[in-house]
């Protein structure tokens, strides 16, 4: 009789979109303002290798629906061409103290740059949480600077997953 070896089944966390949130926050009008928003319609999987996080670049909300629609534009996001943003890590790291080190590349408008963050990680009975704060260049993802080049700096992304 053939024997196999045990592999453990990893377990595949599924994000729960309804209490999870992505959230991001730009410098505008020269650096004199800031602009948060956020999207209503995010999806992703986690299994302690690997992060992929897909996110509707439609459901883009700053509560301004002028800014909404410009922003979906072929100015920064260009929903009608690249619907999704997205995050596909390359390595996921496990410390002590909750401390998750990710690397892998965000795509946006077609565009990928690579982004290396740390998350901070929660367990509690069968949910898990993953949260993060990090910076992107838009630039670098084929965003303009807006109009009369209002925008400057980075974006500031914030993402907390609750996951079952």
């Amino acid at each position: 009789m053939a024997t196999t070896a045990y592999e453990p089944r990893t377990k595949v966390w599924t994000l729960d979109p309804a209490r999870s949130t992505a959230e991001f926050a730009q410098k505008t009008f020269w650096g004199l303002m800031t602009v948060h928003g956020h999207f209503d319609s995010l999806e992703g999987t986690y299994d302690g290798r690997s992060i992929d996080l897909k996110i509707d670049g439609a459901s883009l909300d700053t509560k301004n629906t002028k800014r909404d629609h410009h922003l979906r534009s072929e100015d920064f996001f260009h929903v009608e061409k690249h619907p999704h943003v997205r995050f596909t890590s390359t390595n996921v790291t496990e410390f002590d103290g909750g401390i998750v080190r990710v690397s892998g590349e965000l795509e946006a408008r077609g565009t990928r740059v690579p982004l290396t963050f740390e998350a901070q990680k929660r367990e509690a009975g069968d949910e898990l949480e993953l949260e993060a704060t990090t910076t992107v260049d838009p630039r670098a993802l084929g965003m303009s600077a807006g109009q009369l080049g209002m925008i400057r700096g980075l974006t500031t992304l914030h993402v907390r997953a609750r996951l079952v």
